[in-house]
């Protein structure tokens, strides 16, 4: 008998849309035959048409969710927009991650593995499946995060495009600030800046930005030469560096001067901990 690795279980999911314990067991049966295993599925009606074999799920919506203890974020794949954008698509999305919020899983998997709080009957991946059969479609949950609450941070969240994109941001200063996180979350959708602050850039990326910048400059001094340079390097900063970037809502600011501005209003050190901006499919 075949060895029926998780790699197969995996891969008979993806083509089936059924869930990872009835894939375990419909490979078991057929000794890891990947052809019977579906050919047995679709007997037992748990996988449909042949068609949607080795579809891919690059579609979909990423969900917020949020509850007492913490704000969660889960992306969830169809195969086509035209699904994604489906009211029952969009509350699967929705319940998934408001129980996600609530239930604070370790890991996706543990995620999936926990009962549904819509049939405590089923797993959240076996409810997954049900919506494969419900909607005609490749189905998967791709990833979770969990952003933690406390009494020490405010923490703002904004969804782009039905789901498209989201993004999170965590400020420290205590609660109460929730609502310039969600202004910073909204500027982080639009501008998608790919560092918190400069200092975050890597070295090499420094460099590269640095050799780009002395090829575009020839027959100068030395030492401006490496005045150009500097400054075509802060321009990277402003454009690619969140704290760096003017902010959307007034231009005439970064987000630094924001956050600072706000600060000084409170009487509190108010500083952006962390953001998130997440792209269906990426």
């Amino acid at each position: 008998m075949s060895k029926v690795t998780a790699e197969l279980v995996k891969e008979l999911r993806e083509r089936t849309g059924v869930g990872m314990a009835k894939c375990k067991v419909a490979l078991d049966e057929t000794g890891g035959d990947l052809d019977k295993a579906i050919e047995n599925l679709r007997k037992q009606g748990l996988a449909s048409a042949v068609k949607k074999e080795g579809r891919e799920a690059k579609e979909g919506a990423i969900g917020i969710g949020e509850s007492d203890k913490a704000v969660a974020l889960v992306e969830i794949n169809s195969e086509t927009d035209f699904v994604a954008v489906n009211d029952k698509f969009q509350h699967f999305v929705r319940d998934l991650a408001s129980e996600a919020a609530e239930l604070f899983p370790k890991s996706l998997e543990a995620f999936l593995a926990h009962k549904s709080k819509k049939d405590p009957s089923l797993t959240i991946d076996e409810y997954r499946a049900l919506m494969v059969q419900s909607l005609g479609e490749n189905i998967q949950i791709k990833r979770i995060k969990l952003l933690a609450k406390s009494s020490d941070v405010s923490i703002g969240y904004y969804s782009h495009m039905n789901g498209k994109i989201a993004t999170v941001v965590e400020l420290s200063g205590g609660r109460g600030n929730e609502a310039l996180a969600r202004d910073i979350a909204m500027h982080i959708a639009a501008e998608a800046p790919e560092y918190l602050r400069a200092e975050d850039v890597p070295d090499e990326i420094k460099e590269r930005e640095r050799e780009i910048g002395r090829s575009q400059v020839q027959g100068k001094p030395a030492q401006i030469v490496e005045k150009i340079v500097e400054g075509k390097l802060k321009a990277f900063y402003d454009q690619f560096c969140l704290l760096n970037q003017k902010f959307i809502k007034d231009n005439e600011i970064s987000i630094a001067d924001l956050v600072a501005k706000e600060s000084k209003a409170q009487k509190k050190q108010i500083e952006v901990n962390s953001y998130l901006r997440w792209r269906i499919g990426e």
